[in-house]
């Protein structure tokens, strides 16, 4: 019996909308396109150019609006954002090695 395969979890499927995202964090519209236009969030668009967002996204704008409610400017929040991303694939790049290492595996 062959299993489906999913490539993209559920959390990183780009399909609610602005609409949906502004009732379930409690920002507005603007503000939403605010943190986009800030390089905070990077919603997908639709052929007639619809906003569609995804679960985690919806978490990255939360916490966004937490940091910003305690006086964090955008430009850190996008710089601590690309620092997280960085050693993100640092540790991957360890975790990958280790495996590798423990199965005598090259690559």
């Amino acid at each position: 019996m062959g299993g489906r395969r999913f490539v993209t979890s559920y959390k990183e499927k780009k399909v609610i909308s602005i609409g949906t995202v502004k009732e379930l964090t409690g920002l507005t519209e603007r503000k939403i396109r605010y943190y986009e236009e800030r390089g905070l969030i990077f919603p997908e668009r639709t052929k007639k150019g619809t906003r569609k967002y995804s679960f985690a996204d919806i978490e990255e704008l939360m916490n966004i609006a937490n940091k910003r409610e305690e006086g964090v400017q955008t430009s850190e929040i996008r710089q601590d954002m690309q620092k997280a991303k960085q050693k993100g694939g640092v540790r991957d790049q360890m975790l990958r090695g280790q495996l590798n290492a423990h199965f005598n595996l090259r690559k």
